[in-house]
């Protein structure tokens, strides 16, 4: 038993290091838990994908920062079908070996454990075969490093594939792990498409249409999600990935993920581009450095066929030209040279700088984007938001996208926002900690070169609604669009995607089946919540209070466990009443525009909107499958519990172990404590201290309904 327990720490340890599925990481249960648990000090992860073959390679070290020696033993929970080709970890010069149990005897150790020691959170491993090693006494302050390696095959459907790796380990590691990377150099025989993670910030870099790099890396964290990677070949120019999720008499979500397949720079629209600075008296010092050093950055990435032109402002505009320019060393020379000679004085005339640098586009072919940068409300001219917003959109006679900066905390967020959303561009807020040159770099480099600009789509054969984002933005290379909304029905469907490239309109098509039935991508439900709730928090923020929108939110919120500033009330409620929601989420969307909490307020939103990976839950919100639940009171609820009857199991009793015999699938639930109330059929299942300690007929007869 000893040596079971030791064995489960380390797993549970390891599982903490990274967010992902629960059966491919490792831990170490120590045989007398009482006497502490170990540190995950790293955990990294290497991935080889090469047309479906994965071999994924796994480092770790524990570390026993307590005063006493602690042995156990170390346990990996396998993928299904997964071989095991390595295991190393090396005592005095003593190479231990490693056994591959089958899923019920890897049962028998972790319910053996979960009695034990009266913690659920190890049933989530039920039904994987475990990788088991027994492990020495490591001393106080030693270390012990294991290294594995398993290969599994990822089967794709409809050009799909799925690969998952698990990391929750939060509660079993003593200190938040130090140091947490999963690298994935994924390679393709035929052109790769889509490569999108749902849970966790990836960074992509493709080395050519058949190879991508996919990096991920965080410090001083304790997971508790797994990692989940999709990927995708098709043979299309323009990719459609549909990702389906639908349970049984229920309508459906979907995400389609958009990727254009781009060779070669022809493929590549040029654009017209204005850069508007604001040099007022605020911008000194190190503001009007980095700005400079962002606005060179661009100018020097512009595309050779482009054309731009810089626009300065503070109580008046000053323009470098008078009209656009073309892309050539001359007058890159001339530009730098001008930007050189900037200086911060005066005040911010932000409606006559917008007037002028929309008057210096043409109707033409090209896409036109301004890129508008200030730190301060309007002080000089029209300071009205509402009359500025009216004066830009009746000068945008193009169609010009407005990408804005606002930098600090004095920016009016409104003005800003609406700005952004009435001319298809968005908002990024820059605070005083961060860098502002790297910010603006970062966001140009993704709209430097758009393939299809005013994009529309259309899906016929199925029955689609509530859709975000809504207007679409315009599609880069190297970018994906993700459009998330829901389905009824299913069957065979058309995709037509379509869209201006060179002042000629373009359509791409494609055929894809929304499934009747389908369970496995159930962190679906909260990337499309996440991205109705934020369009719906710009509605109210941006144009005033509706009864309607507040409750929304609200039902919204509390279904899919989406917090933000305007949805805190969720981990804080208490006793709040409906009436008490409402007004919490009505006084804040109608907070001062400007100021700390509304930059932090309008960048979570747009966070929310824009994130590819699925919302990040709280301390008190926790997702299992497709259903969310919240901490209240030491007790994890299920959010669609509202104070009905119970069937009351008593946690580790003999008729909590055999309702996980009757119905495994309980398993993960069980997993959030030893205090649960969770819907099984028609009914809810409280597990506390009160109840029922043997499973009788009659509690069976309650469940299975």
């Amino acid at each position: 038993m000893k040596r079971l327990l030791s064995l489960s720490l380390f797993v549970v340890v390891l599982l903490g290091l990274f967010q992902t599925v629960v059966f491919a990481d490792g831990m170490i249960l120590p045989d007398h838990p009482e006497r502490g648990w170990l540190t995950v000090t790293y955990h990294h992860v290497s991935v080889s994908i090469e047309d479906g073959i994965v071999i994924t390679r796994v480092d770790q070290e524990f570390l026993n920062n307590t005063s006493q020696p602690i042995e156990g033993r170390y346990v990996f929970p396998l993928p299904h079908g997964a071989v095991v080709s390595d295991f190393s970890m090396w005592v005095d010069g003593e190479r231990l070996e490693g056994k591959v149990l089958a899923a019920d005897e890897a049962r028998d150790i972790y319910e053996d454990y979960v009695r034990r020691v009266l913690d659920p959170a190890l049933l989530e491993y039920i039904g994987r075969d475990t990788l088991s090693a027994r492990i020495f006494p490591i001393p106080a302050g030693g270390t012990r490093r294991i290294e594995l390696s398993y290969t599994e095959v990822l089967r794709a459907e409809s050009g799909i594939y799925r690969y998952l790796y698990p990391l929750d380990t939060e509660r079993f590691s003593a200190s938040p792990l130090e140091d947490v990377q999963i690298s994935v150099d994924l390679k393709t025989s035929s052109p790769l498409q889509a490569v999108y993670s749902p849970t966790h910030k990836i960074t992509v870099s493709k080395n050519t249409d058949k190879h991508a790099l996919v990096y991920y890396a965080e410090k001083n964290v304790l997971p508790h999600r797994d990692f989940i990677l999709y990927y995708s070949v098709l043979p299309e120019e323009m990719g459609m990935t549909l990702l389906p999720y639908k349970a049984a008499g229920e309508d459906g979500f979907f995400l389609l993920i958009v990727s254009p397949t781009v060779k070669g720079e022809e493929t590549v629209i040029p654009k017209d581009l204005v850069f508007v600075l604001d040099t007022s008296g605020s911008m000194s010092g190190e503001k009007i450095v980095q700005a400079k050093e962002a606005l060179n950055f661009v100018l020097q990435n512009l595309n050779p066929e482009d054309r731009f032109a810089v626009v300065a402002f503070s109580d008046y505009p000053r323009a470098q030209s008078t009209e656009l320019l073309p892309v050539n060393q001359e007058t890159m020379s001339q530009a730098a040279d001008w930007v050189s000679k900037l200086y911060a004085d005066g005040g911010t005339n932000i409606d006559e700088a917008l007037v002028t640098a929309l008057s210096l586009f043409e109707a033409n072919d090209h896409p036109h984007y301004v890129i508008f940068l200030t730190d301060g409300e309007p002080t000089v001219g029209k300071i009205d938001p509402l009359s500025i917003i009216s004066d830009t959109n009746a000068a945008n006679t193009v169609g010009a996208r407005i990408f804005s900066f606002g930098v600090g905390y004095d920016v009016n967020t409104i003005l800003l926002d609406r700005l952004g959303q009435e001319n298809h561009g968005t908002t990024v807020y820059v605070t005083p900690d961060e860098n502002l040159e790297g910010a603006i770099s970062s966001f140009y480099r993704k709209i430097a070169s758009p393939v299809l600009t005013s994009p529309t789509i259309t899906i016929d054969g199925v029955e689609t609604y509530d859709t975000y984002p809504n207007p679409l933005p315009d599609i880069f290379r190297g970018s994906q669009l993700l459009l998330a909304g829901r389905y009824q029905g299913g069957g065979e469907a058309t995709i037509t995607l379509s869209g201006d490239v060179g002042g000629e309109t373009a359509s791409f098509i494609a055929r894809r089946a929304f499934p009747d039935l389908a369970l496995e991508a159930d962190f679906l439900l909260r990337v499309w919540a996440g991205r109705k709730i934020a369009y719906l928090l710009d509605q109210l923020r941006l144009y005033g209070e509706s009864e309607e929108l507040v409750d929304e939110v609200i039902a919204l919120s509390k279904r899919y466990g989406i917090i933000t500033p305007y949805t805190s009330f969720l981990v804080e409620e208490g006793e709040m009443s409906a009436d008490q929601m409402a007004q919490s989420v009505k006084q804040t969307a109608a907070a001062p525009a400007s100021g700390k909490q509304a930059v932090a307020g309008a960048s979570a939103v747009r966070n929310l909107a824009e994130d590819e990976a699925a919302p990040p839950e709280g301390q008190m919100v926790r997702t299992v499958d497709d259903r969310t639940f919240f901490l209240k009171d030491g007790i994890w609820i299920e959010s669609t519990y509202v104070d009905e009857e119970t069937v009351k199991i008593v946690a580790f009793s003999s008729a909590y172990f055999d309702l996980l015999t009757l119905k495994p699938e309980l398993a993960p639930f069980f997993a959030l404590g030893d205090r649960v109330i969770v819907k099984v059929g028609t009914a809810y299942l409280e597990i506390g201290s009160e109840g029922a300690e043997v499973l009788t007929s009659e509690i069976k007869n309650q469940i299975m309904k």
